[in-house]
C-alpha cells in the first residue's frame, strides 16, 4: 500500500490565531502534527498552506510544503488543489491529518488509508470511536454518525443519532448498553478521482444544514468507509486552553 498524507495549515483562526505555529514544548505544533505523520507508513508527507510564514517555518524543520490558494472554503477543497498541483494520479490515496493534532497516533493514520484500500467500494473512509457520555452524545460540536453492517456511513450528524428512545425514555443520564453510537474522528482517506468529484459538486442541502462537508460524499452516492480507531486519538487544539493541556503533556513525555 502506498498513501500520501497531506496536512492543511492555515494561519488564520478566530479561536485561536496562528495556530499552526504557536509553539507546543518547544516546537511549533505544525511540525509537531508532520512528525507524528512521518512515523506512519506514508511514502510523503506535504504540509499544504496559503501562508509564507507556515511556509517558512515548515521548510526550516524540513518538510515538503505545497502553496495552495487562500480561497479554500475547506480542506477537502485545498487537498484537491495539492492533488492536481503535484499531478497525482486518481487512484492515488491521500489522507487528510488535521494541522492541529500534535498527538494523532501515526497507527490511526496507516489505519484509514488500508481501509480504504481494502474496500474498493468506497471512495473515502474515516475512522470513529464510542461516545461515552450522554453530554458529549447531546453535544452539536461532537459529530455522530451512523454507519450500515458492511462498515459504510449512512448519516452524519451534530444532533444525537441513533436516539435511543426507550432507553432515554425516563431521562437517563448514562448511555444505554450496548452502546451503538459512534462520535466521528476527523482524519480522512481519499482517492484522488473523488476529491476531483467533490470540487465539482454544488454544496449539498444536507451539508449546508449540518455544516458538515462529508455529508456532500454522501449525498452523491460516493460511499464513505467507517471503522472503530485501532487506538484512541487525543482531542486536536482548538483554543489556548486546549493548546495548555497539551504542551503541558508532551512537556511532561
Amino acid at each position: 500500500m502506498q498513501f500520501i498524507v497531506v496536512i492543511p495549515a492555515r494561519y488564520g483562526s478566530t479561536r485561536l490565531p496562528g495556530k499552526p505555529l504557536r509553539d507546543i514544548a518547544g516546537q511549533p505544533m505544525i511540525q509537531r502534527v508532520w512528525q507524528q505523520a512521518c512515523k506512519s507508513a506514508a511514502a510523503r508527507v506535504v504540509i499544504a498552506t496559503d501562508d509564507s510564514r507556515i511556509e517558512a517555518a515548515a521548510l526550516k524543520f524540513g518538510a515538503e510544503v505545497c502553496m495552495t490558494s487562500a480561497d479554500h472554503v475547506s480542506g477537502t477543497d485545498r487537498l484537491q488543489e495539492v492533488a492536481q498541483l503535484l499531478e497525482l494520479e486518481d487512484s492515488q490515496i491521500l489522507v487528510n491529518v488535521q494541522g492541529d493534532e500534535p498527538l494523532i497516533p501515526p497507527s490511526v493514520i496507516n489505519q484509514v488509508a488500508a481501509n480504504l484500500e481494502a474496500n474498493i467500494q468506497a471512495g473515502v473512509a474515516t475512522l470513529c470511536e464510542p461516545v461515552n457520555t450522554v453530554e458529549d452524545f447531546c453535544n452539536a460540536s461532537v459529530v455522530k454518525l451512523v454507519a450500515d453492517a458492511e462498515g459504510l456511513a449512512r448519516y452524519f450528524s451534530r444532533a444525537p443519532i441513533p436516539w435511543p428512545r426507550d432507553q432515554f425514555a425516563d431521562n437517563s443520564n448514562a448511555m444505554p448498553e450496548p452502546n451503538i453510537a459512534r462520535r466521528h474522528i476527523g482524519i480522512y482517506a481519499y482517492r484522488v478521482a473523488e476529491l476531483t468529484r467533490f470540487v465539482g459538486w454544488p454544496v449539498a442541502p444536507t451539508e449546508q444544514a449540518e455544516s458538515l462537508e462529508q455529508l456532500r460524499f454522501i449525498w452523491n452516492s460516493v460511499a464513505i468507509h467507517v471503522a472503530d480507531a485501532l487506538e484512541s486519538v487525543p482531542p486536536g487544539v482548538d483554543t489556548e486552553e486546549d493548546l495548555q493541556k497539551v504542551s503541558k503533556l508532551i512537556g511532561s513525555l
